[in-house]
C-alpha cells in the first residue's frame, strides 16, 4: 500500500483528483470505478476544474459505479445516478451512456446485480477504481463480514451505516435497507485502486485498514492485499497510525 498523508482535506481531494487524471491522460479509455458520498464531492468538482482548464479529457472513458440503493428511481434526488450526474456527468465530456451504475428500480435485483457484474468483465474490469471509507471499514457497501471475494450482488446495510447517509435525505425519509453493491472481489480485480479518506472521524478505521488485520471485521484492510492500492488521507484521518512518522519519511510532499 502506499500512504500519502496531506495537510488538509482540500490537499488530499486535489492529489486524488490529480491522480485520476494521470490515469486518463495515460489510458485515454480508462475504466474508471467511482464512488459517492460527501469525501467525494470534493475530488469530482477538483476532475471538474481540471476539465475546464483543458487538463484532461473524459471523451474516451467509460466508468462503474460502486453501488446504488434499491427501490430508488434514477431520478430520486439521493439515488446515486442523480447524485453522479449533478456531481460530474452533467459537467464533462463523457460520452452519453458511457456512466454505468446498478438500476437500482429494477423489479428483480438479484439479477440486476448479476447483470452489472457481467458488463464490468465483459469491459474489461476497472483500470482504477476510486473508493471512500466508512466508519467500519467499508469499501462500497461491503458492511462487516461481507466475503472478501464476493462480487456484485445485494447487500443489507448496517444501521451505523444508514444513519450516516441519513444526512443526504430529506427529512423524514431514511436510506433503504438494501443495495446493489460491487464486491470486494470485484474490486480487488481493479488494476489499482485508490481510497480517499478525510476527517478525524475515519481516523479508527484508517488505522484498522492499514495497519490492522486483514478481517472482513474491518472490509477495507483486504487492499492490504492488493498489487497497486494508494490510499490518500488528510492529517485528521492519518492520526491514529501507529506508523506514522514512516509515511511521511517515504512520501514528504
Amino acid at each position: 500500500m502506499k500512504i500519502l498523508i496531506l495537510d488538509d482535506a482540500k490537499a488530499a481531494s486535489a492529489r486524488a483528483a490529480g491522480l485520476i487524471a494521470a490515469q486518463v491522460a495515460a489510458r485515454p479509455a480508462s475504466v474508471l470505478g467511482l464512488a459517492t458520498g460527501g469525501t467525494m464531492e470534493a475530488v469530482y468538482a477538483r476532475l471538474i476544474a481540471l476539465y475546464r482548464a483543458g487538463e484532461v479529457s473524459f471523451a474516451g472513458v467509460s466508468s462503474f459505479n460502486l453501488d446504488e440503493y434499491v427501490g430508488l428511481a434514477g431520478d430520486h434526488p439521493c439515488s446515486y445516478r442523480h447524485y453522479m450526474r449533478e456531481l460530474l456527468f452533467d459537467h464533462i465530456d463523457m460520452a452519453p451512456g458511457a456512466g454505468h451504475l446498478p438500476a437500482g428500480e429494477a423489479p428483480d435485483p438479484e439479477g440486476e446485480a448479476l447483470r452489472y457484474e457481467e458488463a464490468i468483465v465483459a469491459a474489461g474490469d476497472i483500470d482504477l477504481q476510486l473508493l471512500g471509507l466508512g466508519l467500519n471499514g467499508h469499501i462500497g457497501f461491503n458492511e462487516p463480514t461481507s466475503s472478501l471475494a464476493s462480487i456484485t450482488r445485494l447487500k443489507t446495510l448496517t444501521r451505523e451505516t444508514r444513519e450516516a447517509n441519513a444526512r443526504f435525505f430529506p427529512a423524514g425519509e431514511t436510506p433503504p435497507r438494501l443495495a446493489i453493491t460491487m464486491g470486494i472481489g470485484t474490486i480487488m480485480r481493479a488494476r489499482q485502486v485508490l481510497l480517499v479518506a478525510t476527517g478525524a472521524a475515519k481516523s479508527e478505521a484508517v488505522r484498522q485498514v492499514i495497519e490492522g488485520p486483514v478481517s472482513a471485521r474491518w472490509p477495507g484492510s483486504v487492499l492490504q492485499m492488493h498489487r497497486n492500492a494508494t490510499l490518500v488521507l488528510d492529517r485528521d484521518a492519518a492520526s491514529g497510525l501507529e506508523l506514522l512518522d514512516y509515511y511521511l519519511d517515504i512520501h514528504p510532499e
